[in-house]
């Protein structure tokens, strides 16, 4: 029968406490000590005395054959879906050691099973997202500029009486093929494949500006270079859906998106507004959010803003340094 993590751990336990009580025996065996019937004071403490020492050495030895269990317990209860890298240190020796070895090692499968699910779904996402944007842009976008141009030839010809009319019909239709092309460009952003995170940020920027929302202020880094094309998908998305919810929930009158890259080659995103402060929970966009930049192995903090408000704060790693 081969030996486990467990059948080595309980005889261990066995080898320390028989240990233990051998070596008690072989002292009241070979030492001076007599036990009288009925048992005098005297030899009774001396008895009670090389009990608590028993008990002690077996306390000592058992917590420190059993230390690792503590550690295994807090990372158990801290442990975060979301969160990766979060690992017991490894080394040392005794069977608990290799039960902790095998724990690290399940949590690597867990991580890169999760990490290429969630590749897989945001993949099948964005393609979603494309052939809807392109489905908007060529079949409604274009149904609805043969309506604007009708509408033209129309009012060129129709009476003054109802011309106005018809061009009050004429703006609702324009501002409805803007909408549609707005909701295009969320869905896919054809200016970050085209000309890059940069310009695609700086354009997000000024269009949640033009919606009637906070005012929004940009300092974007030109051009870091090294991301790759996920992680640039991924620093854009998070970016808007920051946005988003500066926009629908947070009441700030004025927000701050900015990218840079520090000393350490790391590209921060930062988004801050001046509103309500952080969510009370954690919905599906907060935690789409983490889903992407688990993807590439960045790290996401979501709290409150200097000065009140929201904070969503995206650190990528150097692309060396980034889980695959």
């Amino acid at each position: 029968m081969s030996r486990t993590p467990v059948s080595a751990l309980f005889w261990r336990i066995l080898g320390i406490n028989g240990l233990i009580f051998v070596v008690g025996t072989l002292v009241l065996a070979v030492g001076p000590v007599t036990v009288s019937t009925p048992i005098l004071l005297g030899e009774f403490l001396v008895l009670l005395g090389g009990l608590a020492v028993m008990v002690a050495a077996n306390a000592l030895l058992l917590r420190a054959g059993l230390a690792p269990l503590e550690g295994l317990t807090a990372l158990m209860a801290r442990m975060d879906s979301l969160r990766s890298g979060d690992r017991l240190p490894a080394g040392g020796n005794g069977d608990l050691f290799h039960v902790v070895e095998q724990f690290n090692a399940m949590l690597d499968r867990l991580e890169a099973d999760r990490s290429t699910s969630t590749a897989l779904v945001l993949d099948a996402q964005e393609a979603e997202r494309r052939r809807i944007a392109q489905e908007l842009h060529d079949e409604i976008g274009q149904t609805l500029t043969v309506v604007l141009l009708e509408l033209k030839s129309v009012v060129d010809r129709a009476p003054e009486e109802v011309a106005e009319e018809l061009r009050d019909v004429q703006e609702a239709v324009r501002s409805s093929l803007d909408e549609v092309r707005r909701v295009a460009r969320r869905l896919r952003p054809g200016v970050l494949d085209d000309l890059g995170l940069t310009s695609a940020l700086t354009a997000l920027a000024t269009d949640f500006s033009g919606t009637g929302g906070p005012r929004v202020t940009r300092r974007v880094q030109p051009g870091p270079e090294g991301l790759g094309a996920d992680a640039e998908l991924v620093i854009y998305r998070i970016a808007q859906e920051s946005l988003t919810n500066v926009w629908r929930h947070s009441g700030a009158r004025n927000a701050e998106l900015s990218l840079t890259e520090d000393e350490e080659g790391r590209v921060v995103l930062r988004v801050a507004d001046d509103g309500t402060g952080p969510p009370d929970r954690v919905g599906s966009g907060i935690h789409g959010m983490r889903e992407r930049a688990m993807l590439i192995g960045a790290q996401l903090t979501i709290g409150p803003a200097d000065g009140g408000g929201t904070e969503v704060r995206l650190v990528v790693p150097p692309s060396g340094a980034r889980r695959a």
